[in-house]
């Protein structure tokens, strides 16, 4: 379990940092020739005055707590305070050099050129509409790498990809997008209790004309309590893009595409910005708590794994419970190269695809429209061969060969839809375990046990995915599919039997 009431985020007991302090509207100019000219330079990740070309070092984010090991109670910063929905989206700034009034529309720019003297004007100063972060995370990689990871990506997809596709496919279009996340840090103390159990024996016995394996274990007792810290958990704060079962946008792959390297983040700018767009932030803290609250268990029931790993038939853990001591909340903008295509499928049903490149590691995941009636006609003719073989090879598995077509099909499907691609956050996000705590006490032998792995095990479950969760649930459960392979080998090896006996 989680302490849900201990764990929720309260802004009014909450400290808010002010992460835009020294900070304001209007021009922001070179510190040696004074144009408001300025751009990023992808290469070197500082902005550069694009009259002068004089480049100045990113500023970084004061007031925010840099040991986790060390954070208690809440911290938010300013950027990531409650959007106020009454709060417009137009903001007036008042040129310095010429004195006019240039209107700056948020939800989609940040910067806007004076009409009369043509500065720069930028929104630095956070606003309370969501459109301005605590952190920004610069391009690096550049749109020509980019479109040639898209391309590369695309070209390994062709032979079932949509004709229609193939013909208006084109890397032109990609753009540059800052996308708004949450980067949380988190300091817990974890403690798991359950069972594990070791394989000791692996054999098979003969019964009539086919082998059956089975397994003794050692069934163990044991407990894990933990500190643990979480650095940089990274999550999505549009309500569009949390939303990973919408089958007609592959959102997806876009979540795919982590983890970002989050400690290069630098104090927000505007100029960042500059020739690329942005998708503002529409939720608040209190509504992402819950799902960083289920994730942190996540990462705490993998971080034990190490410690658990001479239970190499797996461990069911029966109860679970992660405190959060301190949490600290920044909102930020990382970058994302992408790609989109709108597949109109039966004159009507539309579904939005996307090919998108982490524009720090160059990571690429992206979902391509397949030609449907081209992969089950080939999976067809595959199955009919599968069956034939079935009916003709004597092999006690001979069931598995009128599989052979269904499991070609969500091959190539996966392949190109990727449907079921995600960040592993439980993993791929940094942590440290500290003061281990371990107990480890044997209960029983298990003899002429059927399954290859524990039952119930679930060291390896992920519940804080959106992405087909309960499907993930039961791939990633190593007894669930252990146990459904059972079922189908002793009902095969019956028939089987059953068969030669008639």
């Amino acid at each position: 379990m989680i302490n849900d009431q201990e764990n929720l985020v309260n802004l009014d007991t909450a400290r808010v940092v002010d992460t835009s302090q020294g900070t304001k509207n209007g021009q922001e100019k070179c510190p040696k020739c004074g144009s408001t000219d300025i751009s990023l330079n992808i290469h070197t990740g500082k902005l550069r005055c694009n009259y002068c070309r004089y480049e100045f070092e990113p500023q970084q984010v004061v007031g925010l707590e840099e040991n986790i090991e060390e954070l208690q109670g809440q911290v938010i910063g300013s950027g990531a305070s409650n959007i106020n929905a009454d709060a417009s989206n137009m903001i007036t700034i008042k040129c310095t050099s010429c004195g006019a009034e240039v209107v700056i529309d948020t939800a989609e720019a940040t910067q806007a050129r004076c009409h009369w003297c043509r500065n720069m004007l930028s929104i630095n100063e956070q606003i309370p509409n969501g459109s301005v972060p605590d952190v920004v995370l610069p391009f690096s990689v550049s749109k020509e790498d980019a479109e040639k990871q898209i391309a590369t990506f695309v070209k390994k997809r062709q032979f079932y990809a949509h004709p229609q596709f193939k013909k208006e496919f084109t890397t032109d279009n990609i753009m540059g997008v800052y996308f708004p996340y949450m980067i949380v840090d988190i300091n817990a103390h974890a403690s798991l209790n359950g069972e594990g159990e070791k394989l000791i024996k692996q054999y098979t016995e003969k019964h009539g004309d086919h082998y059956t394996t089975y397994y003794d274990a050692d069934l163990y007792s044991i407990s894990r309590e933990f500190d643990l810290t979480i650095n940089d958990l990274t999550i999505e704060s549009r309500k569009d893009r949390l939303d990973k079962k919408n089958k007609n946008i592959t959102n997806n792959v876009i979540n795919a595409i982590m983890p970002f390297d989050t400690e290069h983040c630098v104090k927000w700018n505007a100029n960042y910005l500059r020739g690329y767009t942005s998708e503002k932030r529409d939720v608040n803290v209190e509504q992402l708590s819950g799902i960083v609250g289920v994730q942190a268990k996540d990462i705490a029931r993998h971080s034990v794994n190490k410690t658990i790993q001479q239970y190499n038939r797996g461990v069911c853990w029966t109860k679970e419970d992660l405190t959060i001591k301190g949490q600290q909340w920044q909102a930020a903008y990382l970058p994302v190269w992408l790609y989109s295509y709108q597949q109109v499928v039966n004159d009507h049903k539309k579904i939005l695809h996307y090919v998108a490149v982490n524009a720090r590691t160059k990571e690429t995941m992206g979902s391509i429209p397949i030609h449907m009636s081209k992969l089950i006609l080939v999976s067809s003719i595959i199955e009919v061969f599968g069956i034939m073989a079935m009916l003709f090879v004597d092999f006690d598995y001979s069931f598995l060969f009128a599989t052979i077509g269904v499991i070609y099909f969500f091959f190539f499907y996966f392949k190109y839809r990727n449907s079921n691609a995600r960040h592993t956050y439980e993993k791929e996000t940094k942590t440290t375990m500290n003061n281990l705590q371990k107990k480890d006490q044997f209960i029983r032998r298990r003899t002429h046990l059927r399954n290859a792995w524990m039952e119930n095990a679930n060291n390896n479950m992920v519940q804080g995915s959106n992405i087909s969760s309960n499907m993930l649930n039961v791939l990633m459960d190593q007894a669930e599919v252990t146990k459904i392979l059972n079922e189908h080998v002793t009902s095969s090896n019956t028939n089987n039997t059953n068969n030669k006996t008639e």
